[in-house]
């Protein structure tokens, strides 16, 4: 099952607030919108994509939690981009002065912020294509780090800012760099 893109302009022309309510209402979609105002439904994860996307998550939090320097987030966190978009990467990671910056009403629903540091994981229903121009948008909004990881190419893009990606080839581990200094993410079980 792919991803479903519905066009809802002219129709509908749904305001971010909009956006939140309809996805309390319908807790069970995962949704995004494209900054053009598309509305994307994703498919839901298989169990192998879960148990990875769990370990991914999980290996940040606990450096996170260790660290205290930010805050980490799961991918059924939605992000208000600077151009429009609303994304839920598959996992993302702000500084904490960047965090608490915003007032506790931003906080509580879709975070009007890019984060400095996003992963998406590659799953069956995704398109190679469709997830670099995700990652190309989370960079030209502000991310200054991002992984793509593809366990079906055996792959990892590396996307910064003012800089070409990088591809790694069956890489053991991947570095937060000077985004995230300290930490390393163990790619076994994810990759």
């Amino acid at each position: 099952m792919t991803a479903i893109i519905l066009n809802l302009e002219p129709l509908i022309n749904l305001t971010s607030e909009q956006f939140y309510q309809l996805c309390q209402v319908n807790p069970d979609a995962k949704l995004e919108r494209t900054t053009s105002g598309e509305l994307v439904v994703m498919a839901p994860t298989g169990g192998e994509t879960g148990s990875r996307n769990r370990r991914l998550t999980q290996r940040l939090g606990t450096w996170t939690d260790e660290d205290r320097m930010g805050e980490a987030f799961d991918s059924s966190t939605m992000f208000q981009l600077p151009n429009g978009a609303l994304r839920s990467p598959d996992a993302a990671w702000i500084p904490l002065a960047r965090w608490e910056a915003l007032a506790a009403e931003e906080r509580r629903t879709f975070p009007p912020i890019c984060p400095d540091f996003v992963v998406e994981l590659r799953f069956d229903s995704d398109t190679l294509k469709s997830l670099q121009d995700k990652m190309q948008e989370y960079i030209k909004n502000g991310a200054r780090l991002g992984w793509l990881i593809d366990p079906n190419g055996k792959q990892v893009e590396i996307y910064r800012q003012g800089k070409d990606k990088e591809v790694l080839l069956s890489p053991n581990q991947l570095s937060g760099e000077d985004v995230l200094p300290g930490f390393t993410l163990n790619l076994q079980g994810i990759l």
